[in-house]
């Protein structure tokens, strides 16, 4: 994994599924209110769009926190490939809870999909080559481990969860310590472990970050001759990543063909179209 030590990506899911669902049910479900408490009912989840499935789990505590006696059966794994109409989940028990569930559900089921989705998509476009398709920190609030999750269950890699457990020297870093050298000396001073990662933005930087020995460089809206300009000259053990606002896949190929370690793609995360999904009572 790109990112260091373990990463339990379930940390935060009962808390954040507790937010989601007091953010919509409040102190009570008005509509729910319409149905006799004791009605019981049959729901079926399908998807409308293709999809690569991810979010079980977030979706399994969404209803055992309204109702622990509700039926939850999956028919389809996690990471798994699917077609529009496939049948993912059936539901049985309280038809209250079944309904009140049912939004909180199904919204972190549509925003997880479809950041695995796009990263499946990414990551099968580049898989001739050696490069790793990296999330970022461009993740939506509150959803941060559950976006990662996503990424590294379609077969991307987290670059890092967050700002505390590795460096990355950007730009504004650099002017504010003083240089890349500064900067880069600085943060092996201040932790042995954690990663170094430094950006550079032309291969001037590119070759003076070489000389401070960071164990990342990632190289900024390079050109594609730049890129390989800079993974030509790189005779030492240093990782070295793309980034900019990639995101068309002929570029991505393009990319991954120079033959780079990493290319990061904010659009993993923060322009993931949602995947349709429908839940019906049957």
């Amino acid at each position: 994994m790109a990112t260091s030590g373990k990463i339990d990506y379930f940390e935060t899911l009962a808390s954040t599924v507790e937010r989601a669902l007091f953010e919509d049910v409040g102190n009570r479900d008005l509509s729910a209110e319409l149905i006799d408490p004791e009605h019981r009912s049959k729901a079926e989840v399908i998807t409308r769009d293709p999809a690569v499935i991810a979010g079980r789990p977030w979706v399994d505590e969404v209803f055992t926190q309204l109702d622990q006696n509700l039926e939850i059966n999956w028919h389809v794994s996690e990471g798994e490939r699917v077609s529009p109409g496939t049948l993912l989940l059936t539901l049985s028990g309280n038809s209250r809870a079944i309904l009140t569930a049912e939004r909180t559900a199904l919204n972190f089921l549509q925003t997880l999909c479809a950041t695995a989705t796009r990263t499946r998509h990414y990551v099968d476009l580049v898989k001739h080559t050696n490069a790793c398709i990296l999330d970022t920190r461009k993740t939506i609030p509150g959803l941060r481990l559950a976006q990662k999750y996503a990424v590294n269950l379609a077969g991307g890699k987290n670059h890092r969860i967050g700002l505390f457990d590795a460096f990355l020297i950007k730009e504004n870093h650099i002017a504010a310590a003083g240089s890349i050298e500064i900067a880069i000396a600085r943060a092996r001073k201040l932790s042995a472990q954690a990663r170094v990662e430094v950006e550079v933005e032309n291969l001037e930087e590119f070759a003076r970050a070489i000389d401070a020995q960071p164990d990342w460089i990632m190289l900024d809206n390079f050109t594609t001759e730049m890129l390989i300009k800079a993974v030509q000259t790189n005779n030492t053990a240093i990782k070295l990543e793309a980034s900019g606002g990639i995101e068309d896949d002929a570029q991505l190929i393009e990319i991954a063909e120079t033959g780079v370690d990493y290319i990061s793609i904010g659009a993993l995360t923060k322009h993931c179209e949602a995947t349709d999904l429908s839940m019906r009572i049957v």
